[in-house]
Order: structure tokens, then sequence, then C-alpha cells
């Protein structure tokens, strides 16, 4: 067998009518899908798709996880009426589709208790939110992508993907006790740049130390690769990902998965070292997490409010941001007045381990106000938000303009971080406290065990080929030539730009287009009316959030075409599922010579953009994004493939 990566022997696993032993980037296969997951604001999309489909039986309820977890604290979900109508919406199908995997409002961050009691290694687990990257700390392959790719893969067990480039994170060094997982992310950010080498690319991540990675540190690193660009980030299943599953309540879930690792020759197209031994705690400043300073640099910055929470932030982060906390008041350190504390635990599980563990009185002595379990500032559409201007610390995975609430200026840290800075609301280095943690008092908490016995890995045994039968009768075309006037953009406008998240209870196609851009461009839809219908951007177009919103929002306006020098993976495949056309250009020429207003012809069947009378080639999109794009989007797709009108 030629050697292959981690993720492209969990590809091989999957695939479906593949005839070859190993599988290679570029490679085109359908693949069969072990979980699918979604949140209440993901399900409010995808139940539009399921209706278009005819509300078939889901392939395995019991592989469907769905948790609600956005908008739905206590006091939104009592007085807001778009929330409510959200709730009601996912209760209503989990108990039409009588899933096993169900969990309420304010009972979990969607990723936690998936990634802590559900996810086994080398399993697909695809998710209708871009930071299902997360559970590629458990040594899982997981992706988020649009809501109608997890409707379809929900309804039908699979899905389609092309096997992607792999890049390789190597940590050498040991890491100073204390800094986390946050901090790792935050540095290889800062090194390597947000949407550059990691993007579209599986990102495998190792180190000359990895068991003294917990599978919490692992999990922060996975999922803030969506911050990275990744399509996925993954570490390998060892002993630590083992002490993990053994763990768990249902003995279901201890046992299975696929114990893969890459072959010691894999091939990798470029590979990083980042020293740890030195590494010392990070920020990063708005509004990109690769903007990234040393706390040094940012100490003494005055604060109007400090969150500890988000999916980012895992049960011991949390755990080491109370005894930071319980340092600095043993110090005599004292909260300066404030209502802008915030701690947020990610499930019930982890609120009550920590209530066990004599750990939320700290919080609460530093004036934290503890809600409860869900996606709370991170997102700035529920209850608590930032107002205009403000500054928060905060250890959530974004600091996009407007994320924590509109105006809004997120730094991101540490739970560590953000815990020392509490009390006089001000950015504070964490290691003086860190120094006076009892260690032993720590490994108690976080429970890790040494001396584990090793794991026993395996070779991918891939499904017979009997099941997929090719794409039937489509040249691949999609529409005639597309004339119209360019709308300029730069580089990096990722969906919260296209569409903040306090529109995405929406389900009008024509309101949704209204609201596009509404922050940043406000002039974006009537320009798009007169005219100026085709969007030219450059690198990394629709990066951030999973929302299918961005696409809808795109045609609900009006746009025509996109021409962008790349694509976010999960929004390219949103575009191709709704049939928005688009083309990936990189003549530098043509982006010198555009302007905004310029008059555009876009052949997509050729693969060209004319301007000015001259040719630029682009690249042709794969066969399967044409013929699904030819087919009118992919639910008129399915429904061709299953035999509906």
């Amino acid at each position: 067998m030629s050697a292959m990566t981690l993720t492209e022997k969990i590809l091989l696993q999957h695939a479906l009518g593949w005839h070859k032993p190993f599988v290679r980037p570029g490679d085109i296969i359908t693949i069969s899908v072990d979980w699918t997951i979604a949140s209440e604001l993901a399900w409010n999309g995808m139940n539009m798709t399921y209706d278009a489909l005819g509300r078939p039986p889901l392939f395995n309820k019991k592989r469907f996880y769905l948790a609600l977890d956005h908008t739905v604290d206590s006091q939104t979900l009592t007085n807001d009426s778009r929330t409510q109508k959200l709730v009601q919406l996912s209760r209503n199908f989990a108990k039409e589709a009588k899933l096993d995997y169900f969990y309420d409002a304010n009972e979990t961050i969607m990723h936690t208790e998936f990634f802590r009691q559900f996810i086994r290694p080398g399993e697909i687990v695809l998710g209708a939110d871009s930071h299902t990257s997360s559970h590629g700390g458990m040594a899982a392959l997981a992706i988020g992508l649009g809501g109608a790719d997890i409707t379809v893969a929900m309804v039908t067990g699979r899905s389609w993907i092309q096997v992607p480039e792999a890049i390789r994170v190597h940590y050498a060094g040991r890491l100073p006790f204390g800094l986390t997982g946050k901090d790792v992310i935050l540095k290889t950010l800062g090194d390597l740049g947000r949407n550059t080498v990691a993007m579209e690319r599986t990102v495998e991540y190792t180190a000359d130390h990895l068991s003294d990675f917990s599978t919490d540190f692992r999990f922060t690193i996975a999922n803030m690769t969506a911050e990275f660009g990744g399509l996925n980030g993954i570490f390998p299943a060892d002993e630590q990902v083992a002490q993990a599953v053994s763990r768990r309540r249902n003995a279901e879930f201890r046992d299975g998965g696929f114990w893969f690792r890459a072959d010691e020759d894999a091939h990798y197209t470029e590979t990083f070292n980042i020293d740890l031994s030195r590494l010392v705690p990070l920020v990063a400043k708005p509004f990109s997490p690769d903007n990234v300073f040393t706390v040094d640099q940012a100490a003494g910055q005055k604060l109007d409010g400090c969150f500890v929470g988000a999916c980012t932030t895992t049960q011991e982060e949390l755990a080491l941001g109370a005894l930071v906390l319980e340092a600095a008041l043993k110090n005599g350190g004292k909260a300066i007045p404030s209502e802008n504390r915030i701690v947020i635990p990610g499930s019930r599980e982890v609120e009550k381990n920590l209530r066990e563990a004599d750990l939320w009185r700290f919080y609460e002595q530093a004036g934290f106000r503890i809600g409860e379990p869900g996606c709370s500032m991170c997102l700035g559409i529920a209850s608590d938000r930032a107002r205009p201007g403000e500054v928060w610390l905060s250890s959530q995975n974004r600091n996009f303009p407007n994320r924590m609430g509109k105006g809004s200026l997120a730094w991101l840290a540490s739970a560590a971080t953000v815990a020392a800075s509490a009390l006089d609301m001000q950015v504070r280095d964490p290691r003086p406290f860190l120094e006076q943690v009892d260690r032993e008092k720590w490994q108690k908490i976080v429970g890790q065990q040494t001396g584990l016995s090793a794991v026993v890995h395996s070779e991918p045994k891939p499904q017979s080929a009997a099941a997929v039968a090719a794409a039937a009768g489509s040249n691949g075309s999609h529409g005639s030539a597309i004339s119209g006037r360019a709308q300029l953009f730069g580089d990096h406008i990722d969906t919260d730009a296209i569409i903040p998240g306090e529109f995405c209870h929406l389900s009008d196609l024509k309101e949704i287009g209204e609201k596009a851009f509404y922050h940043v461009r406000p002039e974006f839809v009537g320009r798009v009316k007169n005219g100026e219908n085709i969007i030219v951007a450059g690198e990394g177009w629709g990066s951030g959030s999973s929302r299918e919103h961005a696409a809808w929002a795109l045609k609900g306006a009006g746009v025509q075409a996109v021409i962008a020098k790349s694509y976010a993976f999960i929004h390219k495949r949103n575009l191709v599922n709704e049939a928005i056309p688009f083309l990936i250009l990189q003549e530098q020429e043509f982006y010198q010579k555009v302007e905004d207003g310029a008059e555009l012809q876009v052949d997509l069947q050729k693969g060209e953009v004319v301007l000015n009378g001259k040719s630029y080639k682009g690249q042709p999109l794969p066969v399967v994004m044409q013929e699904i794009m030819h087919s009118g989007g992919l639910v008129p797709h399915v429904k061709k493939r299953l035999g509906q009108k």
C-alpha cells in the first residue's frame, strides 16, 4: 500500500466504489459518513432543504446529533420570538425523527458533549458549523459544511469530497506549565497566518511530546483550525485519546472507531516546525485571529469586559482560569466594579465537574456571572453582547468586526489570561499566578494518568466497491455567459461580513438578500440592483462561519457571479449547492486592471472572464461540482439521483 497521511487513511476507509488501495490529493470520492451534527441555528436552514427533499427518513437516527446552543440563553428564549421559533423547529424535528441524541437549550454547547461522549478516532463527522473541526482533537476526520450538505448526508449516509492536500504542523520542545492549546494555536496563527498555508488543506498536528497534550488541549487547536483556514485539523490516535474515550458514560462509545496513524513517509505539501519551549501567553488583537502579540506587548490595555467561554474553551481551560483567580485573590487582588465579567461552561456536565472541584467560587469571588451553556458572547446575537466601542478580552475563537455585538472590539486570549486580567479589567500576564498553582491539585482536577498502555494501530480496510454509480448524463456546463458590472472587495471577506449572525433566523430568500453586507457595506444591495452584480474579490472569500445564509444572501440580493483568487472550502461548497456561479481566477493583471463598476463578461463553461476586450483564464471546476450546479443546485441534484421529480 502506498504511503498515506492520517486523513487519507480515514478517507480510504470510508470510500465507496473506490477501486484503488490508496487515495491521493485531488481524487474526488464518495464517502460514507459516521455522524452528522447541527445546532438550532443551522437546523433553520437545514429544515428548508429537508422540506425540499420531501422529509425522507434519516439514514440512521442514532448518528444524527442536534444541540441547541447558539441563541438559547434563558432570557433570549423567554423574550425573543425568533429564538422561540428556531428552538421549536428543532424540538419538533427531534420528536418527528425520534432522535437518540438531542440536547435541548442550555444543556451543552454543540461541540462540547459530542467531543466528550460520542466521537471516536477515525470516524468521519460532517457538521453544519465551521468549528466541527474541533473533533480532530479525538483523531476523527471532522469537517464543517453548509446545511444543505449536512442534510443530504443525514438522509443518505454519504457525501463527496475532493481529497485535500495535507500540511504537517509539528510542535517541538516542551510547553511551559499553564500555557494552553489556545496559546499554541495563537502562536501557530501568528507565525503562519490565517487563510494562507492551511487554506483548504488538512492540517495534521504532531509533537515531540504528544503525550503532554490532553484531548482538551487538542480540541482547542483543532477547533481553531477553522480560523487557520484548514479544511480540518487532526491529531493522531494515541494513549491520550484512549484514556478520554475510556471514561465515557455510554459503553458503546468507549470502543470502536479506526485507530490509524500517518505513515512515516507520508507526503505533506509543507511541514512547519514550531518551538513551544519558550512560548509565552499570547493575545490576538482585532480584527483577525492571526493579529497576535505577546501578553507583555498588550499589558495594561484597558478592558470593558472579560468573557471566558464559547466552544473553544474546554473544561481544562475553565479550571485553569479558576486556579489563576484563586492565586490572584490570595495575593490580595480585588475585583473593581463591573457587570461585564461572564463565564460560560461548555455543558451541564462541565458545570457539575467544576462545582465538585469547588472552582466556581473563585469566578464568583472575582465578580463573574456564571451563565448557562451556550455560545453566548462569542456570536453576539443572544442577550449578552458587547456594546459599540467596548473592548472585551475573550477566550473565544473569533475577533472579526461586530463578532461580539455591533461595533465591538474583541481581543482573544486563553482563559488563564482572561482570568488574570479580570480583577482590575486590564490585560495582565497570568504567569505570576500560574507559578502559584498547586500542580498536584491541578493533576487531580484534570485526572490525567501517566504510563498508559500503547495504542495498537491498524490499516484501512475499504468498503466493497459495489456502492456508487457514476453520475449520469451531464456535460458539466452551467448556463451561458454572464454579463454585469464589478463590485470590488478585498482579501478574507468572512461570512460574518456577508451576513451578520443576527439575521440567520430568516428563511425568506429575498429578505435574507436585503441583509447582505448589512453592517460593512450597507449600499451593497442597491449597487447590485443597479447592475454591479458581479463580485470581484481577493484571497479567502467566504472564510469564517459555515452559515449557509451567506450564499443565500448573495443569491437573494441578485448577485450573478463571484470571481475571487481563492475561496473558503465551506462557502465554496455552499455556492455550488445553491448553483451560484463562481470562478477561481488568479491572474494578477486582471486584479490590477479591474475597477469598481467595470463591465465584465463571465463564461463559466470556458472558465474565462473578459475585461476591456481581454480574456483572463480561470480554473475549471471539478466535474462533480459542475454536475451539481448544472442540476440547479444540490437539492434537485439529489432528488434526481433518488428518482424524485
